[in-house]
């Protein structure tokens, strides 16, 4: 490749390699992904069996589901995840990591980062309900892909690579984790192809400025992990390869912009709380109502969906507006207050 002088988005990529470090020194987060394509929706709630249970990692466990009759489960296609709901009342995302060809489970992976994840890793056997499977980061056809996962990030990449291997289109893929023992699927990956495994204790910070480079020119690039992966990457690929394509997705909200402070009064429960201007609707919310429902909190999944009473919305989600009605997890108001029926 050409070599060229790293511009003021190369340098900038390079200085958020140490945000990298500081995040995955914990190693506490769930798959941190950004700008989700629109969600492609089923209507199906299932009630799963836990049939298995298995260490793969260092704090990750994996579950294979099935349907307690035996019968065929929904289709699904690579970078699709669940909606799990727990006995706690939680529900958390999840992607599925197992093969689509397999009909009758589905596979997720969990690390142990919070409280929900704590509940299934110390106790979540017999049954769960679920809802899905959901995709908002699809395999999209193309020449070649490059595929960036870091830690837990792998699950929804496991299923790509293993359609680019089946396919013959050609892959690489760049898997970085604190180290090899809190990588998991490493030996899945290994009886794929060659997989390029950069662990930190052993390869040192990632710095993305060496390894986007490695996409093909026109190439698909999946990338999926903790935040500082992503900072610079989508001016980095336009630089360097600007016929590539870079796909990421993420399970955490996104920051609220142009927002502006207005007051959110709660019918039902006889509350108001004031909205900030860089925090959403539902974080507020959930300081008069933590009990209040919500999942992917970017907007695409409507969970959160209330109706309401009084005042005008901005919508902002990836979902059809509907009258009468917001996320809270993205909407705003344009009035000054809103009333929602909750």
């Amino acid at each position: 490749m050409t070599a060229f002088t790293p511009s003021k988005a190369l340098r900038l990529v390079a200085a958020a390699s140490g945000g990298y470090r500081r995040v995955f020194a914990t190693s506490r987060v769930a798959p941190l992904l950004s700008r989700p394509n629109p969600v492609r929706h089923t209507g199906f709630d299932l009630d799963l069996a836990v049939v298995r249970t298995a260490p793969e990692a260092e704090d990750v466990i994996s579950l294979t589901l099935a349907d307690p009759g035996g019968a065929e489960l929904p289709s699904w296609l690579p970078g699709a995840h669940l909606d799990l709901f727990l006995p706690s009342g939680r529900q958390r995302q999840y992607s599925l990591c197992g093969d689509p060809a397999d009909r009758r489970t589905y596979r997720i992976a969990v690390r142990r980062i919070g409280a929900a994840s704590g509940e299934i890793h110390d106790g979540l056997r017999g049954r769960v309900r679920v809802r899905g499977p959901r995709n908002a980061f699809q395999l999209v056809d193309a020449d070649s892909h490059l595929f960036v996962a870091g830690g837990i990030g792998i699950t929804p990449i496991l299923p790509m690579v293993r359609a680019c291997h089946r396919r013959g289109t050609p892959w690489r893929l760049v898997y970085l984790g604190r180290s090899r023992a809190s990588m998991p699927f490493l030996g899945e990956l290994g009886a794929l192809g060659d997989v390029d495994v950069r662990p930190d204790d052993e390869h040192g910070v990632p710095d993305m400025t060496a390894i986007l480079p490695l996409a093909e020119p026109g190439a698909a690039v999946y990338l999926c992990g903790p935040p500082p992966l992503a900072e610079g990457a989508r001016e980095l690929l336009r630089e360097i390869n600007p016929r590539a394509s870079l796909h990421t997705e993420r399970f955490s909200p996104l920051p609220v912009t142009g927002g502006k402070p207005f007051d959110l009064h709660l019918a039902r429960s006889g509350g108001t709380v004031r909205v900030g201007g860089d925090e959403s609707a539902l974080a507020a919310t959930r300081r008069e109502l933590p009990g209040v429902a919500y999942s992917c909190q970017q907007g695409f999944c409507g969970t959160c969906r209330v109706r309401v009473l009084d005042g005008e919305v901005e919508h902002r989600g990836r979902l059809p507006a509907e009258p009468g009605s917001m996320l809270v997890c993205v909407s705003r108001a344009t009035s000054s207050s809103l009333v929602i029926d909750l």
